[in-house]
């Protein structure tokens, strides 16, 4: 955990490239469910968050450490979501909460979603605000029918 304000992590991976936003999005729930089982097997758990990807509290735990997920890649739907290369970045999650603590928060969403307008056309329609829907519908920037299910199944120790 980073005593900095702002920071975030980064994987990018040069390969395989994904010719679909579906291919992306198959390789991306397979690469956190590794990170997730690994992960599993020396930590616990976040216990600020759920660890139940239908749950609105969701966040994905590393290091006990709560992470909201970008990911990016070439064929993505969303301008903004759209990189070279496919990749997964990792934001802790409590930086989001001391936003919205020090009510930095609604400038900083009102900035992203203007731009998000600017560049997309429109908002992304899967943005909520953390406990309105599980943020796992977020992480990839595919637009998913309101029944769909996160394949992440969390097998760290209950906190």
């Amino acid at each position: 955990l980073s005593k900095d304000m702002y920071h975030s992590a980064a994987i990018l991976f040069k390969q395989p490239e994904f010719p679909t936003k579906e291919n992306f999005e198959s390789a991306m729930w397979i690469r956190l469910q590794a990170i997730s089982d690994l992960d599993a097997k020396s930590n616990r758990y976040d216990p600020r968050v759920d660890p139940d990807p239908s749950s609105p509290k969701f966040s994905f735990s590393i290091n006990q450490e709560a992470l909201y997920i970008i990911g990016l890649h070439s064929q993505s739907s969303r301008v903004s979501r759209r990189f070279k290369y496919p990749t997964l970045v990792f934001n802790p999650h409590h930086q989001f909460e001391a936003l919205r603590q020090t009510a930095k928060y609604d400038n900083m969403k009102r900035a992203v979603r203007k731009k998000d307008v600017a560049l997309s056309g429109s908002v992304n329609p899967m943005l909520e605000d953390f406990g309105n829907a599980s943020e796992a519908f977020q992480y990839s920037g595919k637009a998913y029918d309101p029944n769909w299910q996160c394949p992440l199944k969390i097998h760290h120790a209950k906190t």
